[in-house]
């Protein structure tokens, strides 16, 4: 067993649409842009947005599926995709509690995040409320105390009057902001029915949209700060996924017996 500290930082929010994407994409880019090799993650088993995560950081967008590969390989698989990387940064999935139906916590970002001791920064569409904003953000930063949301970036805000009240309403609920994103067109992204439209059917568009997003980033959020509460991630214990060594290990033993030990039915009695 090693022992292995990896920078990290968990992108969460409190439901879709909450810009997650635009934030996790735009950290990328922006630690990119200031020299570092970036290891990108994505939370489920979402393609899209991984694809968007590789044109941020020049390496291949990774996945970490508590669900599909169990929670025992979430770390090793980390590892693995962060091997030689200064810092990672994980967009997780929907909202930061939703998990799998009927299976509580199970692969939630929350889960992943407490697999890979990892800080959350909590990103809130800010858009359409002021003080509350201080009561959504303590709800979810105190409903699991082993879950540590570390600062909020608040996106979507209006102007300076705007910023300037929700950052008073948050001072109460004692998470730092370490971002502000106002509205900017060129950032969005076109989506439909199973998120963002993929990379490959509109690349020089996506190219234009990360730089926008690393740009956005860069000006909105205290990277300095960022930098730092990634490196507050506590070690994970274990070794990296070796693919050679999966690969040469037995299979698990089948849940039914193999078609050729299965019995034989009996023909009919004449």
């Amino acid at each position: 067993m090693v022992s292995a500290s990896v920078p990290r930082l968990v992108i969460a929010a409190p439901s879709s649409g909450s810009g997650k994407t635009t934030v996790a994409t735009g950290l990328m880019a922006a630690f990119a842009a200031r020299g570092l090799a970036v290891s990108p993650h994505k939370v489920g088993p979402d393609y899209i947005d991984p694809g968007y995560h590789a044109l941020a950081t020049g390496r291949v967008g990774r996945n970490l599926d508590a669900y599909l590969c169990g929670p025992e390989l979430v770390g090793p698989l980390f590892l693995h995709g962060a091997r030689g990387c200064d810092i990672a940064v994980v967009e997780g999935v929907m909202g930061l509690y939703d998990g799998a139906a009927g299976e509580g916590e199970l692969a939630s970002t929350a889960h992943v995040a407490k697999l890979l001791g990892a800080p959350v920064v909590l990103v809130v569409d800010a858009s359409s409320q002021s003080r509350s904003v201080a009561a959504l953000v303590h709800g979810f930063a105190s409903w699991d105390p082993e879950v540590r949301v570390g600062g909020v970036i608040l996106n979507k805000v209006a102007s300076d009057r705007h910023e300037e009240l929700l950052r008073e309403a948050l001072e109460q609920a004692g998470v730092p902001v370490l971002g502000v994103l106002r509205r900017v067109a060129q950032v969005a992204t076109p989506s439909r029915h199973l998120g963002l439209v993929p990379v490959a059917e509109r690349r020089a568009a996506a190219v234009e949209a990360v730089a926008a997003m690393g740009a956005q980033v860069s000006e909105g959020c205290d990277l300095d700060a960022l930098a730092r509460l990634a490196r507050s991630a506590s070690a994970l214990s274990g070794a990296a996924w070796d693919a050679a060594e999966a690969v040469s290990a037995p299979p698990p033993p089948l849940p039914f017996p193999s078609p050729s030990r299965r019995p034989r039915a009996r023909p009919p009695t004449p």
